[in-house]
């Protein structure tokens, strides 16, 4: 039996993305394409590979078993024939990474347009994603997270500063109405603008000075969603509505302008900088090779630090 690469390439792409409109926007096709060739893979193989209703699309036990001993055959037949792009003297095709909105903002404009200049023949994708996700099954080559959210067998790489900071501030004129905090506990007493994730969890607002921890949960009168709403905590906290905590590479130019005020700065919490972060257990694509060795190189020439 003669089966379609590219049948099987979409039977793959709608299963993991357990959808035809997912898949599609994952893969740059069309959704009634993918729709046809899962059919026509259904109807030469005999058998219903997927169970599809209008909000969901599910495996069914013989698609779970195609799906289970095909991913990992046509993931090893792409890393194969990339082989031969590594012997191109410019490393060729597309590269799509999964990161975090505070590294699309703060780690990658450092980098990326030196890079694509670089490799004029790469294609480059950022999908920001506040979640930790499986950068495979979300259709990606490479992701971009902190340490404490890295999966034991993926291979990590420094990108970026290796050091960041978490910064409070607030407007002058809010500080100057209800005074300025001396310690974090000070901050119960104050409006505080917070961040909840995706996930439904609102992270405590941490701090340390001379090796003392100290963790609060303040209350405020504005919530919003990590990553793509804030900016709006940001705004807010210029016009004077509370305080804000955030990367303080994030709030630097607030600070410069002096239209945001330093709060807390000597309880401010170091940490370490993001990664890059690859499956480690499959050949790597010659573009996200070419983006490894990029990062590595200007991290040498002191250009990301």
């Amino acid at each position: 039996m003669k089966t379609d690469l590219g049948d099987l390439n979409a039977f793959v792409a709608v299963a993991r993305a357990k959808g035809f409109r997912d898949a599609a926007r994952l893969s740059g096709g069309s959704a009634s394409s993918l729709s046809e060739a899962v059919r026509r893979l259904e109807a030469q193989l005999g058998v219903r590979l997927l169970n599809r209703t209008t909000r969901s699309v599910v495996p069914t036990e013989a698609g779970e078993g195609l799906l289970a001993r095909l991913g990992p055959a046509l993931a090893e037949m792409e890393a194969a024939l990339d082989v031969v792009n590594s012997f191109r003297d410019n490393p060729a095709g597309s590269l799509r990474l999964n990161v975090p909105v505070s590294a699309a903002r703060l780690v990658l404009p450092q980098i990326v347009p030196a890079f694509l200049a670089a490799y004029p023949d790469i294609v480059l994708e950022v999908i920001t994603e506040e979640s930790f996700v499986d950068v495979i099954a979300a259709g990606c080559d490479a992701g971009i997270r902190y340490d404490e959210r890295l999966e034991q067998d993926m291979i990590a790489v420094p990108i970026g500063p290796r050091f960041q900071r978490f910064a409070t501030a607030a407007s002058p004129a809010y500080l100057d109405r209800h005074g300025r905090p001396e310690h974090p506990r000070d901050l119960l007493g104050h409006a505080c603008l917070r961040g909840r994730f995706s996930s439904g969890s609102m992270p405590p607002w941490e701090f340390e000075r001379d090796g003392e921890v100290v963790r609060v949960d303040p209350s405020g009168p504005l919530i919003v969603r990590l990553g793509g709403s804030t900016d709006l905590a940001v705004d807010a906290a210029i016009a004077g509505t509370g305080i804000v905590s955030l990367f303080e590479d994030w709030l630097r130019p607030y600070f410069d302008s002096g239209v945001l005020e330093p709060v807390l700065e000597p309880w401010w919490q170091r940490f370490s900088g993001p990664f890059l972060y690859y499956p480690g257990r499959r050949l790597v694509p010659a573009p996200l090779r070419a983006f490894i060795d990029f990062i590595k190189a200007s991290a040498n020439q002191g250009l990301t630090s």
